[in-house]
């Protein structure tokens, strides 16, 4: 067993960063077989205890004596007031370094690897002789995005191809942080606020929505008016896209909800607030569409009129213009933005593509608070 002796303790009161400590094998492996630790990052699998000691008590010091690999143990308080075992975090190579970490279970949702990353980034870039940090995920690990997103890193986007993991090649999203950043959010995530009204409820989307999703954006009609749509619309597509929606909300861009039946929770659609950032930074466009069996019953109208309340409340999305576009030729959408408030502005010729490769006008409306 190798102990490293220049691994700085660091701390802010909450949470340490230090080494690692023989007491922290059994939670290692605890985290190490946890489904979503499988799920999302590379750990061998299966795992074994010999591999915790040989990353704490080998690995770990190797990298450390080196300046390759300067990685800690997080030690924070759990519920009964204990100090103890709540993950690992390092940040790999230098002056270019990037940044792993992972949470045991128990300390998850409580904001600690926001803390612990704040801390090593902190340290590496004043210390640790690292100009830029770079954090990449796999595509859809929302819990990592949501600990770049915190922490001051500017996200970058999607990078195809980018991991190898387990043998597969796999897309990540990417972000970075310098010196001088701050360790704090750039944007505001733009949440899925739950929102209800009589019939509906509007909620995040889960994966049990992605077989209505593939049926809404197979449907003729649907592919009608939208034709961006991939063809064929398949499970792997309704995923990016469920993927693409949480990365927009986290740049500030777009929120989108499902559009689910208040006693059912059967995915009955979809309603977005889009293009929110740069010069649209006090407005939002908003986009819909219904799951066939959903339409002639004025559902889209009571999602419009609910979406409309959040977005201009300064509570909500805090908008002050609200934007929407239908075909002419798209009479139910027409009749939502009326009967949703919206007033017609005006109308542009032939600048809708439509799916059998045709154009049509599009009527534009606007609702200003």
């Amino acid at each position: 067993m190798r102990w490293p002796l220049t691994v700085p303790v660091l701390s802010d009161g909450v949470v340490t960063l230090r080494a690692h400590a023989p007491q922290d094998v059994d939670p290692m492996v605890e985290m190490a077989v946890d489904p979503q630790m499988v799920r999302w990052t590379a750990i061998p699998t299966p795992y074994t205890r010999d591999m915790s000691e040989q990353f704490a008590f080998a690995a770990m010091p190797r990298g450390w004596e080196t300046g390759s690999h300067r990685g800690w143990a997080i030690e924070a308080t759990d519920d009964d007031g204990r100090s103890r075992f709540a993950g690992n975090i390092d940040i790999r190579n230098k002056p270019i370094a990037d940044i792993g970490f992972a949470l045991h279970p128990w300390a998850r949702g409580r904001g600690i690897m926001a803390r612990a990353v704040r801390l090593a980034v902190d340290w590496s870039l004043t210390e640790g002789g690292v100009e830029i940090v770079h954090w990449r995920s796999h595509v859809g690990n929302e819990g990592s995005l949501r600990v770049a997103h915190a922490t001051g890193f500017t996200l970058h986007g999607l990078v195809p191809g980018m991991l190898l993991e387990r043998g597969a090649v796999l897309d990540a999203w990417t972000g970075s942080i310098r010196f001088g950043d701050a360790p704090f959010a750039r944007t505001a995530w733009a949440e899925s606020t739950v929102l209800e009204s009589g019939r509906l409820r509007l909620r995040p989307f889960t994966d049990a929505d992605v077989p209505r999703i593939v049926e809404a954006c197979s449907d003729p009609l649907t592919r009608h008016f939208l034709a961006a749509l991939p063809h064929p619309y398949t499970a792997a597509t309704a995923r990016a896209y469920l993927d693409d929606c949480v990365w927009q909300a986290a740049t500030g861009a777009k929120v989108t909800w499902a559009v689910a039946d208040r006693a059912t929770d059967e995915l009955l659609g979809n309603i977005s607030v889009m293009d929110m950032l740069g010069v649209n930074a006090e407005h939002g466009e908003i986009g819909y569409w219904l799951h066939p069996d959903a339409r002639g019953r004025g559902l889209m109208t009571e999602a419009v009129r609910t979406v409309i309340r959040h977005a201009l409340d300064p509570d909500g999305l805090d908008r002050r213009r609200l934007v929407l576009y239908a075909a002419v030729d798209n009479p139910a959408s027409n009749a939502v933005a009326v009967a949703a408030g919206f007033d017609l502005y005006g109308t542009q010729r032939v600048a809708e593509r439509l799916g059998d490769g045709s154009y049509d006008d599009l009527n534009g409306y606007e609702l200003i608070r």
